[in-house]
């Protein structure tokens, strides 16, 4: 990941909402969430506020959208996600892994997988 685009992406989560949209949206996984949902989810952020924050996410390559019927579906992108990390760390041990050892291990997922339906 280029500077400009890391300096994008950081600016656009340095808002709380924005912050707090984007946290939702990993959770939500692929899928995603309609923009309702997320304003509900957020606090009820007024309609236009909301198409703010993320017009703000979406111009920075943190999110995108897709249309569903009448309902916009918006998602988080990982791999923008996943080269923020990467560029913040890139460089961070200097060739002294023990440096990066605790935040590498804060990374690993340690997710609970989501129990399956049953019909």
């Amino acid at each position: 990941m280029e500077e400009q685009h890391a300096l994008a992406g950081f600016a656009a989560l340095s808002q709380e909402t924005r912050l707090r949209i984007i946290r939702l949206l990993v959770r939500a996984g692929p899928e995603g969430m309609a923009a309702g949902a997320i304003g509900e989810a957020i606090g009820g952020a007024s309609i236009s506020g909301l198409s703010f924050h993320l017009s703000h996410l979406e111009h920075a390559g943190l999110i995108r959208s897709r249309r569903e019927g009448r309902f916009i579906i918006y998602s988080a992108v990982f791999p923008t996600l996943t080269g923020l990390i990467e560029f913040l760390l890139r460089d961070c041990c200097d060739g002294h892994p023990d440096i990066c050892a605790p935040v590498a291990a804060g990374l690993s997922c340690a997710c609970t997988p989501r129990k399956e339906a049953r019909p």
